[in-house]
C-alpha cells in the first residue's frame, strides 16, 4: 500500500556531513509503530482522557537535506513553510498547551518542536493574527533519534477556532488542516476536495520565499492512520454529518530546492508567494464558514 510512496528512491550521492542512513528508508520516514510509537499525539488533560490528534502530514527524507534543518537560514524548514503563508508564533511567543508524539526513533515521548500557524499575508505579525482570530496551524517533530533517524518532519495539521471559542478544532478540522496545508504547499488554484481524496490522490507546485523556490511532490496513503473518530481530541464535534473524525489519509510531501539567492540579490519571490496565500486566505475562510455551518 506504501509503494506510491517508495517510488522515490533514496539519492545515491549524499552532501557532506549528512549520514547516509538518514535517508535509508523504504518510504522517507520510518513508520513510528514499528518499535513502539504512534501516529497520535498525546494531549493533556483530555475528556475522556487519552485523547490524541493525527499526525496527518509527513515531510518525507527524500526531501533536499538543507530542507529538513529547522532553520529559516539556507532555505531551511522555517523559510520553506513561509514559502506558503505560515509562520513562526506570534512574536516568538508560545501559546497553547504542549502536545507530545513519539516517532518510534528511540527518543520516547516528546513535545512539539514548534507550533507553526497561518500568518494571514504578514510574515512579520501575522501570526498573531491566527493566535486571535484561528486558522490553519499545525505542531511538527523531527524523526532523528538514535532508534530510527530518518529526519523526516512529522506535522500534525489542523483548522482552529478563535481564542474566545478557546481553539477548539472546526468541523472536520484535521482532514481540512491537512488539505489545505497541501494546497497551499502545491499552489493549487482551487480547494482541494477532501471528500474525494482517496490514497492515489497526488498533487505538486511551486512556491517561493527569501529567494528560494520549492518545488513539492504530495501523495496521499492510507495504512498509517485509520478512518476513525476512536481515541481523536474533540471527535464529538470534528466528526461531520455521521462521517469520522478523521479520514486515515496522511499527506507525504517531498520538497525540492529548484533555485537558491545569488549571494548580493533581492529575491522579488515574497510577492508571488503573498498573492497565491492571499487567494488561499480567501478560498480558506469561505470554506470555514461553510463548514462552521454544518
Amino acid at each position: 500500500m506504501f509503494s506510491v510512496v517508495s517510488a522515490h528512491p533514496p539519492h545515491p550521492l549524499h552532501p557532506p556531513g549528512l549520514r547516509a542512513y538518514r535517508r535509508n528508508t523504504n518510504y522517507g520516514y520510518y513508520i513510528p509503530m514499528n518499535d513502539g510509537g504512534s501516529m497520535l499525539t498525546e494531549v493533556p488533560n483530555t475528556y475522556p482522557a487519552g485523547l490524541g490528534e493525527p499526525l496527518n502530514v509527513i515531510i518525507s527524507a527524500y526531501s533536499d537535506s538543507q530542507v529538513l534543518q529547522n532553520t529559516v537560514d539556507n532555505g531551511g524548514l522555517i523559510n520553506y513553510f513561509q514559502s506558503f503563508g505560515f509562520s513562526t508564533e506570534c512574536l516568538g511567543q508560545h501559546t497553547g498547551s504542549d502536545q507530545a508524539a513519539n516517532l518510534g526513533d528511540g527518543h520516547g515521548w516528546l513535545n512539539e518542536t514548534a507550533v507553526i500557524r497561518w500568518d494571514y499575508g504578514n510574515v512579520t505579525f501575522g501570526t498573531c493574527e491566527e493566535t486571535i482570530n484561528g486558522g490553519n496551524h499545525f505542531r511538527y517533530w523531527m524523526q532523528n533519534g538514535p532508534d530510527a533517524d530518518s529526519g523526516a518532519i512529522f506535522i500534525g495539521a489542523s483548522y482552529e477556532l478563535p481564542i474566545a471559542q478557546q481553539h477548539d478544532i472546526i468541523v472536520n478540522g484535521y482532514n481540512l488542516g491537512r488539505d489545505w496545508l497541501i494546497g497551499n504547499a502545491t499552489s493549487q488554484s482551487s480547494v482541494i476536495p477532501t471528500q474525494k481524496l482517496t490514497n492515489t490522490s497526488t498533487y505538486s507546485g511551486q512556491t517561493s520565499f527569501g529567494g528560494y523556490t520549492y518545488q513539492t511532490s504530495v501523495n496521499y496513503i492510507s495504512g498509517l492512520l485509520q478512518n476513525t473518530s476512536q481515541g481523536i481530541n474533540h471527535y464529538q464535534s470534528v466528526a461531520v454529518n455521521g462521517s469520522n473524525a478523521i479520514d486515515g489519509l496522511v499527506a507525504v510531501m517531498t520538497v525540492k530546492i529548484l533555485s537558491k539567492p545569488e549571494p548580493s540579490s533581492t529575491s522579488g519571490a515574497t510577492l508571488s508567494y503573498r498573492r497565491i496565500s492571499l487567494l488561499w486566505s480567501l478560498a480558506v475562510v469561505a470554506c470555514s464558514l461553510a463548514a462552521l455551518s454544518l
